[in-house]
């Protein structure tokens, strides 16, 4: 089969892998208050539900795209697929929360298996000048699952009890994983280049896992605790230990071509802080509508249904400015858009009308679906040889711990009047900043669409891993 023929199956499996991850992450907010009664736990024990999966799935992204790289993504999606939907099986039996617990931690190594090989096939799949219409497919899929989740969540909860969200993942994992079979991308060659360097893989792990658990604390703790701040000198400490390491590594985790890459970088910064921005103020938005303006869950969902549509329809615009009109400035409208509309919603009060709240949460939706477009096209199209999986993990972790940053700030800003109305400009300004702050990584990338290279005669070793490592 030739390698035309294979991209239909590629983008399927990569759109199906990603949207089974969008899906369970929010179908499981709806279960969690069911889950509470029904195995008799505390608020701290649910939370951890979330909190071990988190941790586990943003430690071992870039580890799972450098695996990737080397043993093949389908056969990291695959495997990460089949073990997702096991795990979610293991809790759809547990019998106490602590079982759900690690059986969220082990879903998430699985998750992390098969994240960054969703974007790694499309990367195998796709010449770099036509990345924008099939990323752009992705970011809509996910958009749609992770939309749908609370409303499938309801039902199912609703009808059959919190066990039944994670019983869905049961028979559709299996189809995703049948049909990684049919992609069959190549096999990387194993190269002594491609060993991983198992100290610098400890200290990443750590390093993430002592940041993003600091974070997640932050709303119950507040920034300012002892340990929240012992935890983030602890893993700032681990990050500069890794650094220096790095330098000096034979084999670094993160492969010099991707950690001297301009474009793949600042794409990465681009999505941490909009990531921050945008959840950040979901988050704040959420407890000033129920708590505030008394809303109902169903109610307050309809509120932000104009951000879930229009990612879905944004994505496809954003997919064809990118290819007119080049990342540069793809992004800077995108990260322009995000900043307005975090700004639109701190002006918010009780007596608003609710055009001006659908106005917001519409220009935050086409906003980031323009900003994740471009990004995600970016990191993928300008991934040196060979490195498509770990910038694909690099571009995930970004992701994840952009979240867990924005729901900080906003937490930290409010502390527990989160959902009051006088507090509301207070908790969104520093959101707004953060995301404005996006427009230096977003003049970073590059000011023209990428355009397909033709495939060039194979140069000695020595001199393509030397190409590979110039690369800007």
């Amino acid at each position: 089969m030739s390698t035309a023929a294979r991209r239909p199956f590629a983008l399927l499996a990569s759109v199906s892998g990603a949207m089974i991850v969008a899906l369970d992450g929010t179908i499981l907010l709806v279960a969690q208050p069911s889950l509470r009664r029904d195995l008799d736990a505390s608020v701290a024990q649910v939370q951890w539900t979330s909190t071990s999966y988190l941790i586990a799935v943003a430690t071992l992204l870039v580890v799972a795209g450098r695996l990737g790289d080397r043993y093949g993504h389908a056969r990291l999606l695959f495997v990460g697929v089949l073990g997702f939907g096991a795990a979610s099986t293991g809790i759809a039996l547990a019998p106490t929360v602590g079982w759900v617990i690690a059986l969220r931690a082990v879903q998430g190594v699985f998750g992390a298996l098969l994240q960054p090989a969703t974007l790694a096939l499309l990367r195998l799949a796709y010449p770099p000048d036509r990345l924008g219409t099939p990323i752009a497919l992705r970011t809509s899929a996910i958009a749609v699952a992770a939309g749908i989740g609370p409303v499938i969540g309801g039902i199912l909860v609703q009808h059959l009890g919190w066990r039944a969200v994670f019983w869905v993942n049961a028979p559709v994992a299996p189809v995703i994983a049948v049909l990684t079979l049919a992609v069959r991308t190549p096999v990387p060659e194993r190269t002594g280049s491609e060993r991983l360097d198992l100290t610098g893989t400890a200290m990443l792990t750590a390093a993430l896992a002592v940041l993003v658990h600091a974070l997640t604390e932050v709303p119950g703790r507040g920034w300012t605790a002892g340990s929240t701040l012992l935890e983030l000198m602890g893993g700032q400490a681990l990050l500069t230990t890794l650094v220096l390491h790095e330098r000096r590594a034979g084999h670094p985790i993160v492969p010099r071509a991707v950690a001297r890459s301009v474009p793949v970088t600042a794409a990465m910064a681009l999505l941490l802080v909009i990531s921050a921005g945008l959840f950040g103020a979901l988050f704040k938005a959420t407890f000033y509508l129920q708590d505030s303006l008394h809303l109902a869950p169903v109610a307050t969902g309809l509120r932000v249904l104009p951000l879930t549509a229009l990612m879905v329809l944004g994505a496809p615009v954003a997919g064809a400015a990118l290819r007119r009109y080049g990342p540069r400035h793809t992004a800077c409208v995108g990260t322009a858009l995000v900043v307005v509309g975090i700004a639109q919603l701190s002006r918010l009060g009780p007596t608003s009308p609710w055009p001006s709240m659908t106005v917001a949460f519409a220009a935050l939706g086409a906003g980031f679906a323009t900003v994740m477009v471009t990004a995600t096209g970016t990191v993928v199209g300008d991934a040196p040889p060979g490195c498509a999986g770990v910038v694909g993990g690099l571009k995930q972790t970004a992701m994840n711990i952009g979240p867990s940053l924005g729901i900080a700030v906003a937490a930290g800003a409010t502390g527990a009047t989160a959902g009051s109305a006088s507090t509301m400009s207070l908790g969104l300004l520093p959101l707004a900043v953060l995301a404005l702050l996006g427009l230096i990584p977003a003049r970073l990338l590059p000011r023209h669409p990428a355009r397909h290279v033709p495939p060039r005669q194979p140069a000695p070793q020595g001199r393509a891993v030397a190409e590979a490592g110039e690369r800007p």
